[in-house]
């Protein structure tokens, strides 16, 4: 599986729970996470996809360790299973 196939998942999922998936590009800062997850009740996440098995490189970890550092959730996914688990979370805590 391709890691715009694990993209396209958590684009359309977010999309059917009421919120957007936006592709998060930011010139001049190479290595920012691949998608801006904004859900309802304030729920933010930025999600760096991989296909299956891949990780981060080091200039995105740096990237995602300075968000982080910020106080916002940053998170790498690699599988449908993962985003379904990354949304479980995000909306149990919306009730919370």
């Amino acid at each position: 599986m391709r890691e715009k196939v694990i993209e396209a998942y958590l684009r359309d999922e977010v999309k059917k729970m009421g919120g957007r998936a936006y592709k998060f590009v930011s010139p001049g800062n190479d290595g920012v996470p691949d998608r801006l997850v904004l859900l309802p009740d304030k729920k933010i996440v930025f999600v760096e996809t991989k296909a299956p098995g891949k990780t981060s490189t080091t200039l995105q970890k740096k990237q995602q360790e300075f968000i982080k550092s910020l106080g916002f959730s940053v998170v790498e996914e690699d599988s449908k299973d993962g985003v379904d688990a990354i949304l479980r979370y995000m909306t149990f805590k919306a009730r919370s």
